[in-house]
């Protein structure tokens, strides 16, 4: 296995999920996985580079997804548990592959591949780290985007408004849910306007 510097894990996973989205043609999510980087460090500024990784690379599997899950997506199930288990699941493999190819140690990949295995549902504090950066990042980066997106067509008024709540109401720490209360209720009110 290579000896590798874990200083640059971070910058080879973020250059990994950057070309990875360009690939795809959706290089237009990236500053969202940027984003929920800076809030996990402004909500924790001693997270470690584990937490990092897994912030950045937390929805991998969008870049990757397959036709099953955007079956999934187009019947408006995108907050059901069958299709976010499995975007937590495949993009947790995508990234143990990923790490695993770049020499890094069982014990650092086990770490991001549990972080990233829960993100959207959270469990320890670490996973409900991440889980609060995401929302926080998708109402401050990814509403307008979303608004106008062939996915909130799909969802209607209704299903949208149920994504904005749940995005919100599963935010766990107090301090995300003061950082992140006037940007949902713009959201709302946006969603309302249209």
């Amino acid at each position: 296995m290579l000896n590798i510097c874990y200083m640059d894990i971070y910058q080879k996973t973020e250059q990994f999920v950057k070309d990875s989205f360009v690939k795809a043609n959706k290089e237009n999510q990236i500053k969202h996985f940027l984003r929920t980087v800076h809030w996990v460090r402004e909500l924790r500024h001693d997270a470690d580079e584990a937490i990092l990784v897994a912030a950045v690379a937390h929805d991998i599997e969008r870049a990757y997804r397959q036709q099953d899950q955007e079956d999934r997506k187009k019947g408006g199930s995108i907050l059901g548990s069958d299709f976010l288990q499995a975007h937590q699941e495949r993009g947790a493999e995508i990234v143990h592959k990923f790490l695993k190819e770049q020499g890094v140690s069982e014990e650092f990949i086990d770490k991001v591949t549990k972080l990233i295995s829960k993100h959207e549902e959270g469990g320890n504090d670490d996973q409900n780290l991440i889980k609060d950066a995401d929302s926080i990042s998708f109402f401050k980066n990814n509403i307008q985007e979303f608004l106008h997106s062939k996915q909130a067509t799909v969802l209607g008024e209704k299903g949208t408004r149920e994504k904005f709540d749940w995005m919100y109401n599963r935010i766990t720490s107090e301090k995300a849910k003061q950082i992140c209360k006037n940007l949902y209720e713009q959201a709302i009110n946006e969603l309302n306007n249209l």
